[in-house]
């Protein structure tokens, strides 16, 4: 006879309860950190799509050349007023002295014809008075000479000759053909007033003449002065596109100059514009520099979305129709935060985040 004895089955553990408060742990982190985030951050705008700008002006030559002097290198910080780079100056100069010859000519000219104008207003009156009394003189003697031939018609024949009659006739025909001659003489001499004023047209010719060689010069004095390309303001040397003996042609453009004021271009959704305004305040971080925590204020807002100003802006009234979100350019001001001994170049990207209450 076998006998079996029954053993009872151990007692169940007790299951933890660390793993469920953990988790309710995390839980309520969650929903504190997503309350907390949420009031920090409902009172402020940001976006990714954002840079540093500034102006870049483009150097260009106004003459052309050979470049016979450079005074830069790339990135090199200059100030306005710097010299940049020097053109052979020999056929300006050259031109400049053919200018200063022809005002030197022009104004020669101009004395003379001031001489003339002089000379005219003494001479004319007094050959119209010449002749004047010329014509009285001329008048005189035909008279004189009349009186004569009618004398001889007048004495008896036997008292006369045929010889002394034909002698006053041809005296007193010499007589009037001298007063014809002294009469235009005289409208000759008369005309004072015009001949004096086609001395002072003279003038006025070389006055002329002598204001269109200054200009000549001027002009030759800024293009030897063009020869000199100086720094129009203070910043940095980039794209540098030339060499000593490069030959430049006019308008050619040979670098560009970064101005030391930059500021931040951030391109808001249009959906955040409405909470945006000029003067609200902003944080802006650099990816480039980390530790750097830039301040400033926002400046204007662009009239007009980033697309309206591309090369090819859209046509929304041909073909088929895509609404897509546009982005509009904020200008965002730097107030402080800047390192001097970090530079910013131009295009850096940036997380500006601003405060809109």
């Amino acid at each position: 006879m076998t006998s079996t004895t029954e053993t009872a089955p151990p007692p169940a553990k007790k299951r933890s309860a660390l793993p469920r408060l953990v988790l309710i742990a995390f839980a309520v982190l969650l929903v504190v950190g997503g309350i907390y985030y949420y009031f920090s951050t409902r009172n402020q705008l940001s976006t990714d799509d954002a840079y540093t700008d500034g102006r870049a002006v483009a150097i260009a030559s106004r003459l052309a050349g050979y470049v016979v002097q450079m005074s830069i290198a790339d990135n090199q910080r200059v100030k306005a007023g710097d010299v940049l780079l020097k053109l052979d100056p020999r056929d300006y100069e050259v031109a400049r002295q053919k200018a200063a010859a022809n005002l030197a000519l022009a104004q020669a000219q101009l004395h003379e014809a001031e001489a003339n104008l002089a000379i005219a207003r003494a001479t004319y009156p007094a050959r119209l008075a010449i002749a004047e009394a010329q014509k009285r003189s001329s008048e005189a003697s035909s008279s004189r000479a009349k009186a004569d031939f009618e004398r001889q018609l007048q004495v008896d024949a036997r008292a006369t000759t045929q010889q002394q009659i034909d002698a006053a006739k041809e005296s007193a025909r010499t007589a009037t053909a001298s007063l014809t001659l002294q009469d235009a003489q005289v409208k000759i001499a008369s005309l004072v007033d015009e001949n004096i004023a086609v001395a002072q047209a003279a003038v006025s010719q070389r006055i002329a003449d002598v204001a269109q060689a200054e200009a000549d010069l001027a002009q030759a004095e800024l293009n030897l002065s063009y020869t000199v390309i100086t720094a129009p303001q203070d910043g940095w040397i980039t794209k540098r596109n030339v060499e000593l003996g490069t030959y430049l042609q006019v308008g050619q453009s040979i670098l560009s100059l970064v101005s030391p004021d930059v500021w931040i271009t951030a391109n808001f959704k249009e959906s955040q514009l409405a909470a945006l305004r000029p003067g609200q305040n902003a944080t802006i971080a650099i990816d480039a520099y980390p530790q750097l925590k830039l301040v400033g204020h926002v400046d204007s807002i662009q009239m007009g979305s980033g697309s309206r100003f591309t090369t090819f802006p859209p046509e929304n009234a041909t073909g088929n129709y895509v609404k897509i979100v546009q982005r509009v350019p904020v200008k965002i001001v730097i107030d402080r935060g800047l390192d001097p001994n970090l530079p910013l170049p131009l295009g850096l990207s940036v997380d500006p985040v601003v405060t809109i209450r």
